[in-house]
């Protein structure tokens, strides 16, 4: 399992549950995460993608905490699991 396996989980998975999965690019403001993740009923969270045990840069964990004084749901998702845990969260 690598990166990009775990991102299509969260595409599809996402998608199967009637939300949006949007990539997020953002020029001139490094280390925003790699989805925007939206739901009916305003539900929203940032998600930043990893392979399996890997850890947040210093610049992510401050994007993070960032978004989190904002009042948004910020996700670290590195496995299948954690896509399920998310979705959870979210949606069921």
């Amino acid at each position: 399992m690598n990166e990009a396996s775990v991102e299509k989980r969260l595409k599809m998975k996402v998608n199967e549950n009637g939300g949006l999965a949007l990539k997020l690019v953002s020029p001139g403001f490094a280390g925003v995460p790699d989805r925007l993740v939206l739901f009916h009923g305003s539900r929203v969270a940032f998600v930043e993608l990893k392979a399996p045990a890997k850890k947040l840069r210093a610049l992510q964990r401050k994007r993070k905490k960032q978004l989190e004084t904002l009042g948004f749901k910020v996700y670290k998702i590195d496995s299948y699991e954690a896509v399920d845990r998310m979705l959870e969260e979210m949606v069921l």
